[in-house]
């Protein structure tokens, strides 16, 4: 295998029992990437993200992450999850909040050589994000912005390979989202992380993404966004006719999905 191909799928079949989620899909997944997953709600995105952390398996066809069959546990990938619950009650520091990861999510306190091992860890991954100055204040009192950025820092904070961010711009401002993606690009950048990202609206990525991955009606399409995001591959993917537009700005927007995914704010 290519040292430099980190996820390789060939005729790949995801699904669960009897129903097929989508099939015959084959695309390489190169090391440092920057790529973003797309596709409207249910299509299946958050499957692909289950078969490479190998918390299913395939239907059938293959797929490999770092040459071998995934497998649950890979501290060599990071999962960043859609949605948690942070009530203003919640009063852990952020710096104990990233070092949960850890010690495997349990609150409670480490002693010696590991408790300075797993400070140093969180405090390096809290500089990977800009996010030292918040060590020490209660995760509950930050803005949605900031917990973003610890949320990162702990994803961080295992010197993943891999990071798979499950909509992390959603409920974010366009200022935050367009800060949040910077720091996420030169992060991946500065240690060559591959980042694969779900989300809805691909304009403000448009200026740091490598490529697309695209889900709809069980199919999956992979490659630059000139060559996916295109009203004859949209038409294609979706069998029905969908025109994609492009402003003088480069904002693109898909119309004739029906529940398809938003391109445009």
């Amino acid at each position: 295998m290519n040292q430099d191909i980190v996820i390789s799928a060939k005729k790949l079949i995801s699904g669960y029992k009897d129903k097929i989620v989508w099939e015959d899909a084959s695309f390489e997944v190169k090391s440092g990437e920057f790529i973003v997953l797309l596709g409207p709600n249910g299509a299946g995105k958050t499957t692909l993200f289950k078969l490479i952390l190998g918390l299913i398996k395939p239907l059938g066809g293959e797929i490999e992450v770092f040459g071998k069959v995934p497998s649950k546990g890979n501290s060599l990938i990071s999962y960043f999850p859609q949605k948690r619950l942070i009530d203003n009650d919640f009063r852990l520091n952020c710096i104990e909040y990233v070092k949960l990861v850890l010690s495997g999510d349990k609150l409670g306190f480490s002693f010696g050589k590991k408790a300075k091992e797993e400070e140093k860890a969180a405090i390096k991954a809290l500089k990977m994000v800009d996010g030292l100055k918040f060590a020490n204040k209660p995760l509950s009192q930050l803005s949605g912005g900031e917990q973003q950025k610890i949320f990162l820092a702990q994803a961080l904070v295992q010197d993943p390979k891999i990071l798979l961010l499950d909509e992390p711009l959603a409920n974010l401002d366009l200022k935050r989202e367009v800060e949040l993606i910077e720091l996420i690009k030169s992060v991946s950048k500065k240690n060559n992380i591959t980042v694969i990202l779900i989300a809805h609206d691909i304009n403000p990525l448009l200026p740091v993404i490598d490529r697309i991955i695209y889900i709809a009606n069980k199919q999956v399409a992979s490659g630059l966004p000139s060559e996916i995001i295109t009203s004859k591959k949209l038409t294609e993917l979706y069998g029905s006719n969908v025109e994609v537009l492009k402003s003088k700005s480069g904002r693109l927007a898909v119309l004739g999905m029906e529940g398809g995914v938003n391109h445009e704010h």
